[in-house]
């Protein structure tokens, strides 16, 4: 009913029609979230997850640089309503065995999803055998040379976008009218995972002093109603990205020659076709994966086109892992 209203406001916008830039709750697309804490008991190794599911292979959702486990919320729905299978999406902000600490040493049969960078962790993975019971890859517009040629450019984009946003609805049209998330649905649940509300204290003679409340991580209780006078609440980025400049290129280097020589199923998803290299080209040719170029829909290829991400993936499930999956 959602999505249906959202194209009747996109399609009437002309005449007058406000959209609603309104945050959504994780709870009308996960079953359940989790704070999974590894390694020692005394760790601060905690991370942030969402589960979705009961039966079925296990799809493990890896979000790109600077987004979080929210980035998969729409496509969740969507393949949950086609597939029998359970999903797990985490925040990866570092890296830590929460496959296991969730499942342990027996996890089901285990479809690696990672989207930028989370592509690249996933490709990392299965190349290393690190979970021995994956059955099948998808990398979502994650391309070694395409993506090293356009590291130059990450730090100007980095630049140009806001600092910090009056209110959570400021941050969520603001990404919908700059293109970094053109799906208004995916927007409205996505953006809650890649700021967060801090306090800024306006009465300070020298600088503002930023200080982090201490709010329901992903609640929608996103406002304070007894805000201290002498503070303003502002939303600000979760992640600073250019801090992790000096591991970029690390990131990518050498992932597409590791996806070719993973024996695994693999599909590979991309935002456009300029985004080939010329090592995944010959593979492709050579009928070593599986590879789909949607119509221009920008980088977030799960949040902007969920519905066609799904199609794709349940055609290869039924076509090919059917067996070694159900």
């Amino acid at each position: 009913m959602y999505t249906l209203c959202v194209s009747v406001y996109m399609s009437t916008s002309e005449v007058g029609c406000k959209l609603d830039y309104s945050p959504v709750s994780w709870r009308e697309y996960f079953d359940q979230m989790e704070d999974v804490s590894v390694g020692p008991a005394d760790s601060r190794d905690v991370f942030r997850i969402y589960k979705a599911g009961n039966d079925g292979p296990l799809l493990v959702l890896l979000h790109g640089g600077g987004h979080s486990a929210l980035s998969w919320a729409v496509f969740t729905t969507a393949i949950a309503s086609r597939v029998t299978c359970r999903v797990l999406a985490m925040d990866l902000r570092g890296h830590a065995n929460v496959i296991g600490a969730c499942y342990g040493e027996t996890p089901p049969p285990i479809v690696l999803i990672g989207h930028g960078v989370g592509g690249a962790i996933a490709v990392h993975t299965a190349s290393n055998m690190l979970l021995p019971t994956t059955v099948g890859l998808v990398a979502i517009d994650v391309v070694e040379g395409s993506a090293t040629e356009a590291l130059h450019s990450i730090q100007n984009f980095l630049k140009g976008r806001p600092k910090s946003f009056k209110s959570m609805d400021h941050a969520i049209e603001w990404s919908v009218k700059s293109g970094q998330i053109r799906n208004l649905e995916a927007a409205r649940v996505s953006m809650v995972g890649q700021i967060k509300r801090c306090e800024v204290e306006v009465a300070s003679p020298v600088t503002d002093v930023v200080v982090e409340s201490n709010e329901e991580f992903y609640d929608q209780k996103y406002v304070n109603d007894k805000e201290n006078a002498a503070s303003e609440s502002v939303y600000m980025w979760r992640i600073d990205l250019s801090k992790s400049e000096k591991y970029w290129d690390g990131w990518f280097r050498g992932t597409s020659n590791l996806f070719l020589a993973c024996n695994l199923p693999k599909l590979l998803l991309l935002a456009g076709i300029d985004r080939l290299d010329r090592d995944l080209t010959i593979g492709q040719m050579q009928g070593k994966f599986m590879m789909q170029v949607l119509p221009p829909c920008g980088h977030a290829v799960q949040e902007n086109k969920p519905d066609k991400v799904r199609k794709l993936f349940t055609y290869l499930v039924h076509s090919h892992w059917w067996n070694v999956t159900k």
